[in-house]
């Protein structure tokens, strides 16, 4: 995550889903915001949509309403503006910037494991999504993405997991079931959830003794989202 894409339109599904995730059934929530310098790239300039409240604001007016005042009307793009209010009330956040070497990278994850000490879900909102080859561990640019061995050691520290996955120039479908496949890998759940939007995808991994409580969020989703948020529940065949 960077404060420059605070309030574009991922942000916006990602605030709403997060509300829905932990307000069906309220659950303690740590928030890895995963955070990474501003940089020159035009990202997060998707911010159209608050200009449109009569098409977008029905969706969820609390959170349309906040970020319509703070990036249109205030001009304020930092994610510190929404950990002081109210909007996602079961969570609480870890803003630390992440560090690309690897000593730097595992001091990080282990201070955040034990900020998150209690919380039934972690929320990861890295830059990009999951690792790729071409940018190996503690290389430049591995802040941007989540490892593998992050995931199963979070998970098997007794957490459900949900994770923010941008999504590239490929067939999505595939793009997918590849992930999620890994995903029950990884961390040995029968069933992964998705929930995709135009420009992004979240995957829910639940623990066993957590799925009765996240199995109302995906009707709620649905009904209250739509088509923005397309909701996919993944078991092994």
């Amino acid at each position: 995550m960077k404060n420059q894409y605070f309030g574009d339109i991922n942000d916006y599904k990602k605030y709403g889903l997060l509300r829905l995730v932990n307000g069906c059934e309220p659950i303690r929530t740590a928030v890895c915001w995963m955070l990474t310098p501003n940089d020159s790239r035009p990202d997060g300039h998707r911010i159209d949509y608050l200009r449109q409240p009569e098409k977008w604001s029905s969706f969820d007016p609390v959170v349309y309403q906040f970020l319509r005042e703070q990036v249109i009307e205030r001009q304020i793009r930092n994610v510190n503006i929404l950990e002081s209010t109210n909007i996602l009330p079961t969570c609480r956040f870890y803003s630390e910037i992440v560090q690309d070497s690897p000593s730097s990278r595992e001091e990080y994850l282990q201070r955040f494991l034990e900020f998150a000490h209690g919380a039934a879900l972690i929320f990861f909102d890295p830059d990009n999504g999951m690792e790729v080859k071409s940018v190996p561990f503690g290389r430049k640019y591995s802040s941007k993405y989540l490892y593998w061995t992050e995931v199963e050691y979070s998970f098997s520290a007794g957490h459900s997991l949900l994770v923010y996955q941008h999504l590239p120039p490929k067939p999505r479908e595939p793009f997918i079931r590849d992930l999620t496949d890994r995903f029950r890998a990884v961390t040995g759940v029968s069933c992964v959830y998705s929930y995709r939007t135009q420009f992004a995808v979240f995957f829910l991994i639940p623990q066993s003794i957590h799925r009765a409580v996240f199995s109302p969020t995906n009707k709620k989703v649905e009904e209250v989202w739509g088509e923005e948020i397309k909701v996919e529940k993944h078991e092994a065949t």
